[in-house]
């Protein structure tokens, strides 16, 4: 302002000049600002501090532990800090001598477990159930609870789901602080959000941001929220809380390039995350249907090109044979707009809610085929779980576990769902990968 009232005062005396800038000086003091330019300048930022003194004690820290002698051979004893577990494991650092947690110096019993990596969860209901990520419990011989009290307990894995990357354990407690869920459709972008967790070890760090994007597709049955809440390795399974206290996610994973955070973190949305864990409490496993297509989205090209309009619903690829949308008269070309009224927006929707179809039900999909509409009744089956892990044994089969100890690979086959949708004859699932093969780049789940 000084600068700006230097050259209109310029070619004035020095004397007069000093008048001049102290009269502009008291008249700018006397006028009274605008209600809406005051309000631009007053800053309202929430307060987290009741949030936290209410959702702090839901939140927990979970350690796992791994029995020393599983790895021992391929860690060659190595020194890596256990709270950096995870962070490789997460996001696919090559570890160096393996995936398990370090044998400490001077060594000790061979069945003695290590830590192995550390996460976080949050209490769902009072009588011990907590929830967390699938990817924080995977391959733990024993999980540690602690509580902000500092109490400990020893807690049971009751299922996991990789698909969603969700957990439910239990521990043997009572009278524990519940946390309240929220509604994910009420959640607004640019909305302030909370994350409470353990990244690094760090017991019940917290973290704040805004909701940047809602719906991301990263996933074939998750479209997760995406904020800026800063989240790192021990943030994973913890909970993303609105300004009510409410859960609205699971904070899950980070988009990187280096490895640390960079200012986008998705969340499993809590409603997703509910409908597993109460399949997970009641079967142990999450059971979803299918109707055997393969599909892609719908581009705008394609949507002109045949009179659909708009860009929306998925575009059927092609007809498992034999399968329930084959058997229902399904066809490669058309375009799935509606399952049982539900619309389908973008092609991603289409796995997700069939996906939460009960297999035996008949499902009525709305085709786009040949300029019209027209309604197909399809009975859904269900999704092929997960073959179990054919762990190496000297016993069952010598070759195998001589690969096992030369290559450090732990490997199922493909079950005949998976096959069909990544359009393999064969091949393996890696199940577990140590020592030669993980310095190699081979990744759980190639």
């Amino acid at each position: 302002m000084s600068d700006l009232i230097d050259v209109w005062v310029q070619p004035l005396q020095r004397g007069r000049r000093a008048i001049l800038l102290a009269g502009v000086a008291t008249a700018f003091a006397g006028v009274a600002l605008p209600q809406a330019a005051r309000a631009q300048t007053r800053v309202d930022l929430p307060d987290f501090t009741e949030l936290v003194e209410r959702v702090g004690p839901s939140v927990v820290n979970i350690r796992t532990l791994e029995r020393a002698g599983r790895n021992s051979a391929a860690n060659g004893g190595g020194g890596i800090d256990p709270n950096m577990e995870e962070f490789f494991r997460r996001f696919g650092i090559p570890l160096p001598g393996g995936r398990g947690a370090p044998r400490p110096p001077g060594g000790g019993a061979d069945d003695e477990p290590q830590q192995r990596g550390v996460g976080s969860g949050f209490i769902l209901s009072a009588d011990g159930y907590v929830m967390t990520n699938a990817h924080v419990v995977d391959g733990a011989d024993e999980l540690l609870v602690t509580l902000t009290d500092k109490r400990e307990f020893k807690a049971k894995v009751i299922g996991q789901d990789k698909r969603t990357d969700v957990a439910v354990v239990k521990i043997e407690a009572s009278g524990l602080p519940a946390v309240k869920l929220g509604d994910v459709g009420k959640l607004k972008v640019g909305e302030w959000v909370m994350a409470i967790g353990s990244p690094f070890g760090l017991e019940n760090s917290v973290t704040a941001g805004i909701v940047s994007a809602k719906a991301r597709d990263t996933g074939d049955y998750l479209p997760f929220i995406q904020t800026d809440v800063a989240i790192n390795p021990g943030n994973s399974g913890g909970p993303l809380i609105n300004l009510r206290g409410e859960v609205v996610g699971i904070n899950s994973q980070i988009y990187s390039r280096s490895g640390g955070f960079m200012g986008i973190s998705f969340a499993i949305p809590i409603d997703e995350a509910k409908n597993v864990a109460e399949q997970l409490r009641a079967n142990g496993r999450v059971i979803r249907g299918r109707i055997g297509v393969t599909i892609a989205p719908v581009t705008k090209e394609v949507a002109e090109s045949i009179g659909l309009g708009k860009p929306t619903g998925a575009l059927v690829r092609g007809a498992e044979s034999g399968g329930p949308a084959d058997k229902a008269g399904v066809e490669a070309g058309d375009i799935i707009t509606k399952v049982d009224g539900k619309l389908i927006e973008k092609s991603g929707d289409l796995p997700r809610i069939v996906g939460a179809t009960r297999p035996g039900n008949k499902t009525v999909l709305q085709v786009f085929r040949r300029g019209g509409y027209r309604d197909v009744t399809v009975t859904v089956a269900e999704f092929e779980p997960d073959a179990p892990v054919k762990a190496a044994q000297a016993a069952s089969s010598p070759s195998a576990a001589a690969s096992k100890s030369a290559l450090g690979l732990t490997v199922s086959d493909l079950s005949d769902a998976s096959k069909r949708e990544l359009k393999l004859r064969g091949g393996v699932k890696v199940d577990a990968v140590d020592g030669v093969a993980a310095c190699a780049g081979l990744r759980e789940g190639d």
